[in-house]
C-alpha cells in the first residue's frame, strides 16, 4: 500500500475542497436529534446533492453504479468531509455501507438495477434486521421464519435493535428457512418493503434520550422470493459478507471523526488549565497514537476490500475490536478533560460518550471480534 499522494489524487482532494466551500453553506439547518423523519429528508438530499456532484458510491465498482475511485482518493474524501463537518451518511449508513455492498457483491444483475440507483440517490432507505430478543451476539440462533408458498416466503417472527426501522422503505432481514439445518445452515438474506402488510415497528429509547432503534414485529409478512439475495439456505455466507462490511469499512469516517474530537481536546485542555496535568497530557498523546494507527489499519482494510474485489477481509474484526475500546477511552478522557462540565445534557459530547458504551456491542460483541481474531487470524481452535 502506498501512502503517498500522486498528482491525480491531489487534484481530486482540491476539486473535493472546492465543492465543499461551494456547497456546505447552502445546507438547511440540521434537524433536532428526535426528529428522524425530518433527519430522513435531511440526510437524503445531502445524498442526492452527493450523487448529482458524482461523489455517491464513490469507492463502489462502476456496475455497481459507483465511481470506481480508488481506495486513496475514497480516504481522501472521507477526511475532506469530516475536516469541515460535513454530513455523514446518517440515516442512510445502512443502506450505503451494509446492504447496498452486499447486493453489489452478492446481488443478481435485476437485483443490483433495482436496488442500488435508489439508494446512492437517497431516495430509499434501509434498515438492519439480523438480531433477535433471543439472538444477538448468537446470530446464529435467529428464531425467525420464512416459509416457502408458491413465490413468495411467509415470515413470523420479531427483530430487535433495528436501525432506523422507522424511517426505512426496505429491510436487509435473516430468516430461518430450513428449521431442521444445523445453526449456521438454513438461513436466508430477504430485502423486505418496510410498508408490507404484517409488519409493525416499535420505537426504542437509547440510554442518549434518542430512538433509532426498533423493535420490528412480523405476522406472515409476504416476501417475494425474487427478494433473496443469494441461494436460499445459503444466508449465512452472504450475512458474513454484510458483516465484513460493517466492521471492516463502515466505521473509517469515524476514526476521522474520533482524531477530530481528539483535536478539539486537546485545545479545550489548553484553554482551561487542564493541559498542566502530565498524566492527562499523556493520555491524550497516547490516544493520538491509537487513532494514528486506526487510521492505518483503515487504510489497509479499505486497500484490502480494493483488492478482493470490494469485500473486506477478518482484519475488520481487529479493526471494530480495537476502535471500540479507543471510542470508549477518547469520551472517558473528554469528561476529564470537560469536568463538571461534561454532565451539562447540552454538551454533544455527553451525547457522543453515552453512544459510545455501545460500540463494544454493536456489529458484534468484543468477544465475538476476540473469537473471529483467535481462529480465522491466529489460527487457534475453536473454543469448546
Amino acid at each position: 500500500m502506498d501512502l503517498t499522494y500522486t498528482e491525480e489524487e491531489e487534484a481530486f482532494r482540491a476539486r473535493l475542497r472546492e465543492w465543499l466551500a461551494e456547497v456546505l453553506p447552502k445546507l438547511p439547518p440540521k434537524p433536532a436529534a428526535a426528529d428522524w423523519p425530518g433527519r430522513r429528508a435531511y440526510d437524503a438530499a445531502w445524498q442526492r446533492r452527493l450523487y448529482d456532484a458524482g461523489y455517491a458510491g464513490l469507492h463502489w465498482p462502476v456496475d455497481a453504479g459507483g465511481q470506481g475511485a480508488t481506495p486513496t482518493q475514497h480516504l481522501i474524501y472521507l477526511e475532506e468531509t469530516e475536516k469541515v463537518g460535513a454530513p455523514y451518511v446518517g440515516a442512510n449508513f445502512v443502506g450505503l455501507l451494509h446492504a447496498g455492498p452486499t447486493i453489489a457483491a452478492e446481488g443478481t444483475a435485476a437485483q443490483r438495477a433495482r436496488w442500488l440507483p435508489p439508494i446512492l440517490r437517497g431516495d430509499e432507505i434501509w434498515c438492519q434486521g439480523f438480531s433477535e430478543p433471543d439472538a444477538g451476539s448468537d446470530l446464529a440462533a435467529l428464531r425467525t421464519r420464512a416459509v416457502r408458498d408458491g413465490d413468495d416466503y411467509v415470515v413470523s417472527g420479531s427483530k430487535i435493535w433495528t436501525s432506523h426501522a422507522e424511517v426505512a422503505d426496505w429491510c436487509e432481514l435473516l430468516v430461518r428457512t430450513d428449521s431442521e439445518a444445523p445453526r449456521h445452515r438454513g438461513i436466508s438474506w430477504l430485502a423486505m418493503p418496510m410498508d408490507a402488510p404484517g409488519v409493525t415497528v416499535r420505537p426504542l429509547r437509547t440510554l442518549a434520550g434518542s430512538a433509532e432503534f426498533a423493535e420490528v414485529f412480523l405476522d406472515e409478512v409476504r416476501v417475494p422470493a425474487a427478494h433473496r439475495v443469494g441461494a436460499e439456505h445459503d444466508g449465512w455466507r452472504v450475512t458474513m459478507v454484510t458483516l465484513s462490511f460493517e466492521r471492516g469499512t463502515a466505521f473509517v469516517g469515524e476514526v476521522v471523526a474520533c482524531r477530530r474530537v481528539l483535536g478539539a481536546l486537546a485545545r479545550t485542555a489548553r484553554a482551561n488549565g487542564r493541559w498542566d496535568d502530565a498524566v492527562l497530557r499523556r493520555r491524550l498523546g497516547r490516544l493520538h497514537a491509537e487513532f494514528a494507527a486506526l487510521w492505518r489499519l483503515t487504510q489497509w482494510n479499505v486497500s484490502e476490500a480494493q483488492s478482493t474485489g470490494g469485500v473486506p477481509g477478518s482484519g475488520g474484526s481487529v479493526f471494530k475490536l480495537r476502535y471500540s475500546h479507543a471510542r470508549q477511552e477518547l469520551y472517558d478522557a473528554a469528561a476529564e478533560v470537560l469536568g463538571a462540565a461534561s454532565l451539562d445534557a447540552e454538551q454533544e459530547w455527553v451525547a457522543d460518550r453515552l453512544s459510545a458504551l455501545s460500540y463494544t456491542i454493536a456489529a458484534g460483541t468484543s468477544q465475538i471480534q476476540q473469537n473471529i481474531v483467535a481462529e480465522r487470524i491466529l489460527g487457534l481452535p475453536k473454543g469448546r
